[in-house]
């Protein structure tokens, strides 16, 4: 009453939440090289296992370790890690 309303807060509405809000547009995914993480990249939640893997071997701190370095295998789980195997 003090504040100039009328009714008490039990008779206020709740707050109403728009769903649009709520939903991320990107994702962080780790980048490990033999199994250590070696750099995190933000990637569109919807990218191809394609994009994800060129984004990361683009990330400075990924090339680094793959300078000189084979790549023996390339793991890709999207919207979750990229793991790469490196000789």
């Amino acid at each position: 009453e003090r504040l100039g309303h009328t009714r008490t807060l039990a008779y206020e509405p709740w707050p109403r939440y728009d769903e649009t809000l709520l939903t991320e547009d990107t994702v962080e995914i780790p980048v490990q090289i033999n199994g250590k993480v070696r750099a995190r990249i933000q990637v569109a939640i919807d990218a191809t296992a394609e994009t994800i893997l060129s984004l990361a071997k683009m990330d400075e701190h990924v090339a680094r370790h793959l300078d000189g370095k084979t790549i023996a295998k390339e793991i890709v789980v999207p919207g979750k890690m990229v793991n790469l195997v490196v000789r």
